[in-house]
């Protein structure tokens, strides 16, 4: 699809934020995926010759990092953790039992492209275990059950609200262009810190070390 004139203005607008264009390229995957939904190779041509680089050097960042799809996903894209702590949790059951579920492999899409599915490494909220991502949203403290219900809810486009996070649970394309340092006004919307992450401080509050 030819880029639009507003295309073009929001990928200038993404490189003047910094001292150097090629600092750029995360950014505009990100924004490459909110329009296509996943970064195509017309997307990394394009981003190529806006930064003055190779295609092989954009190339080398969407392929080395697994926020950057390079097939469609679903509108609602689960990662399930699968790392240590997570796993030992419940989170290789609950990766297990959504595979069943959906009748999809790791990587995979529901026919309807509502939701697709990968195996994730840690999501740095390991005190919330086992964790399920939806378009990177948390939701803590999964179940077998309630990851499928999860899913189900997404798939009939009425998804639960993340644990912690915005008000709803925004879609693939919506969060990518966030990433992409697109501002969707949210970033102040439901619970911003769980009670786990907040107890070291409670502790501490309780022994006078802080204030």
């Amino acid at each position: 699809m030819p880029l639009t004139f507003e295309d073009n203005s929001v990928m200038d607008s993404i490189i003047k934020r910094y001292p150097r264009s090629r600092s750029a390229i995360m950014p505009l995957l990100h924004l490459a995926q909110a329009r296509d939904g996943y970064v195509t190779p017309e997307s990394i041509e394009t981003i190529a010759k806006k930064l003055n680089l190779e295609s092989a050097e954009v190339n080398a960042v969407a392929t080395f990092y697994t926020q950057y799809k390079r097939k469609p996903v679903g509108e609602y894209h689960v990662g399930v953790c699968t790392n240590t702590l997570c796993a030992v949790m419940g989170g290789d059951a609950i990766f297990d039992a959504l595979k069943e579920h959906l009748n999809l492999d790791n990587d995979e899409v529901t026919s309807d492209g509502k939701v697709s599915i990968e195996h994730i490494e840690c999501n740095a909220a390991c005190d919330y275990a086992p964790v399920v991502m939806v378009n990177w949203e948390f939701y803590d403290n999964q179940t077998v059950q309630s990851a499928k219900d999860l899913v189900d809810a997404a798939r009939s486009g009425n998804p639960p609200a993340p644990t912690r996070g915005p008000n709803s649970l925004p879609t693939w394309r919506e969060n990518s262009a966030l990433l992409a340092g697109l501002n969707d006004g949210r970033s102040t919307e439901g619970v911003q810190a769980g009670e786990p992450t907040l107890l070291g401080l409670k502790i501490a509050q309780q022994r006078g070390e802080v204030k």
